[in-house]
Formats: C-alpha cells, structure tokens, sequence
C-alpha cells in the first residue's frame, strides 16, 4: 500500500506542521522530519522549537535540524525514504539530496503555479489583488519551484481576507493536496505537467523596507499592501516619528483635497487617510508599544489624531 511508503517530510513553519499531522493522523508513513534551527523567540531571546518539530516529537518521529542542509545531508542516505515531501522549509534544497529517495522528491507550493515562484506567494496573491489561489503538488529539481506540476487545487481570495485568514485557508489547502496528490503519485498514476516558461511569475521575500508602506501606493495598492502584511507583521507608517501599524483598511472615497498622508476625519464614523487618487479607511491600527483595536476605540484614546501626517 501506497501510505506504507516511507516519506521523510521537510518543513519548519505553521502552514507545515498543519501538513505534517494531518498526514500523520491520516496513516502516511513519516519516518523522519527536516526543520530548520530552533530561534531564540521573545524578548528574553528564549528558544522556542519550531512548529514541525513540536509536531514530530509528539509522534515520537526523529527531527533532523542542520544549520544548512546544502552541507549536512548524509543522513538521509540513512534513513532511506521512498520520497522526501517538502512544504515550506526555508532553504535551497541541493540536487544531491533531491537523488536520494528512490521515488522522487515533491514539494507543496502555496500558488497555482507557475504563478509566483519563490517565497511569498501567499502575500502576492493579495498584493495583486487575486480572486483565486491555490496550492501545487509539484517535483523538486535544481532550480525554484520550476519542476513538473502533479496535483492542484484552488482556494477562493475573499474581500476581506488578510494574510493571516489566506494563510489559513492554503494551509487547509496543502493538507488536503498532499493527502489526495500523494497516493496518486505513488500509485503512478500521475504524469505531471510541464510549467509553461512564458507565464512564470517570480516573488522574493518580503522585505522590512516593504513593511513600510509607500504613500505612493494607490487607495487600491494600499489596501492590498495591508491585506498581504497583516497581521503579521503588519504594513505600517510613521506617527509622531512612531511605528503606527495599519493592519486593515478599505477604499472609502475619490475624493482627493487634501496633503497625501494626512488623517482627514476622525471620529466615530471613520478615521479617513488621504492618498493620491482617494482615500481610505483605517479599520485597525496599531500605535507602537501598543495593543490592536479599532478605529474608534483609537479615536477615542487619541483625540489629535485630526489633521496629523502619516509618513
């Protein structure tokens, strides 16, 4: 039977350890699991396990942590799997290990390839404003989330969702991916599909100048920008020279009669930002040092927030 393969699973964050014990739970046979390093967490920099791991030790299955896997992986020769399934694990994964499994190597990515190639594809999807993502059970080579494409499945984008609510809901995705994909392919009963080239989209990781959104966004881009940053770690602008998060915002208006960047109204029926070609409003926001609220339990603890220049 297809499920008494022995699979060893590569990953590190939540949306893995999701896929790790939903395939555990439904009798796949994970003989080991791959996570990246244990990181300091807090302020008291205490090490916290990552989320793979904390799920591997509660099946008792061996977790393996090199500090980099391009130069530490003869220990799979040892442990001989049948398949290596990987689902965000946080590092190149070099063609030497890619060889070891006798059936191959897959990977669980988090777009409907071969749409957003890299490391933030769940951002992109509300950064672009998407109606529709996806996860693609897809074979690993030597080169990013290029490989032949075997099993896929959609997840709509709503309105209102954020990346912590898409986040989510392709984790659930992934799961049942890998849950139906994987027996197929093992079986032989999947060919896989060549990407086509001429589509290929490539994202990067987010960086921390990004987090700082541009008032040369669009209301449409702002709004996104937050969507794709939100909850964590949060799109933000300047206030008084502080870190003011904005972690959900719509467009409210065309209007455009103001400096961009400054609060046009703030009271209980809105806390409007003026950009270039209209304005938006601010839902939830985050002052620093502080916690999240809505707008009007905002308003209320701040009263001069009127007139002020985001930045």
């Amino acid at each position: 039977m297809c499920k008494n393969k022995r699979i060893v699973f590569m990953g590190t964050p939540e949306i893995a350890s999701i896929v790790l014990e939903g395939l555990i739970e439904s009798g796949f046979n994970i003989v080991a699991v791959v996570a990246q390093e244990d990181k300091p967490f807090g302020r008291k920099k205490v090490l916290k396990e990552v989320p793979t791991k904390v799920i591997a030790n509660k099946y008792n299955i061996p977790v393996y942590q090199p500090h980099k896997i391009r130069l530490d992986y003869e220990f799979l020769k040892e442990i001989k799997p049948d398949l290596i399934l990987t689902c965000a694990y946080g590092q190149i994964v070099p063609q030497g290990l890619l060889d070891i499994p006798s059936l191959g190597s897959l990977n669980l990515h988090g777009s409907l390839l071969p749409k957003y190639r890299g490391a933030s594809p769940i951002q992109q999807a509300l950064i672009h404003d998407d109606k529709v993502s996806g996860v693609t059970l897809m074979e690993m080579i030597d080169k990013m989330d290029a490989g032949r494409m075997y099993y896929k499945k959609e997840v709509l984008v709503d309105e209102d969702d954020n990346y912590t609510s898409l986040y989510n809901k392709i984790a659930t995705c992934a799961l049942q991916v890998a849950k139906e994909g994987l027996p197929l392919y093992l079986e032989g009963k999947l060919k896989g599909e060549e990407q086509n080239e001429e589509d290929v989209t490539i994202c990067s990781k987010i960086t921390k100048e990004e987090e700082h959104l541009s008032l040369d966004y669009t209301k449409e881009e702002f709004v996104n920008w937050v969507r794709g940053l939100s909850y964590e770690p949060g799109g933000y602008l300047y206030l008084d020279d502080q870190v003011f998060k904005i972690l959900k915002a719509h467009v409210h208006s065309l209007e455009v009669k103001d400096e961009i960047g400054k609060i046009i109204k703030a009271d209980k029926n809105g806390l409007i930002l003026q950009l270039k070609n209209g304005t938006v409003m601010l839902d939830e926001v985050q002052k620093q040092g502080k916690n999240r609220m809505d707008y009007k339990s905002f308003v209320n603890g701040n009263q001069n927030i009127l007139g002020k220049i985001l930045k």
